[in-house]
């Protein structure tokens, strides 16, 4: 029995998982000033660009159940950041839109990707080709 496909040192995973905890653990120490989580922040991300836009798809953007996103978005709107409303030509559908509130955090915000960046030694291809990758493997239908 070859159980060296056990080993922890030869599971894709492993620095996919380890790696994404470290970067979001960095991500945090400049979100905390600002009263965001992670989940938050590329919540925000999203609404910045886009305004408004229904659960469903940003759930589907970020790669996130209802149920991980409905207390999130509930934590957000009590913050201020957003409002969630019943879309008026299908009850069943939920709104979320940024607010002022929301809007202007995007100024204390603007400088984060630079922050993080600077932390990820990376050059500009190398940093390319792992963006490319994430996006190949994220995108992979899995059987």
């Amino acid at each position: 029995m070859n159980d060296e496909v056990l080993k922890l040192k030869n599971q894709l995973c492993f620095p996919l998982y380890a790696c994404s905890r470290e970067v979001i653990k960095k991500y945090n120490q400049f979100l905390d000033p600002l009263g965001l989580t992670y989940t938050q922040y590329i919540a925000m991300m999203v609404l910045w660009e886009q305004k408004s836009v229904n659960v469903k798809a940003l759930g589907e953007q970020l790669y996130l159940d209802s149920g991980t996103l409905s207390p999130l978005l509930k934590k957000m709107e009590a913050q201020g950041l957003v409002i969630r409303n019943r879309d008026a030509k299908d009850e069943r559908n939920v709104i979320v839109t940024i607010t002022p509130q929301g809007e202007k955090l995007k100024e204390d915000a603007i400088s984060i990707p630079a922050k993080i960046g600077s932390c990820i030694h990376l050059n500009k291809e190398d940093a390319s080709n792992l963006y490319r990758l994430l996006y190949q493997v994220l995108n992979a239908k899995f059987n």
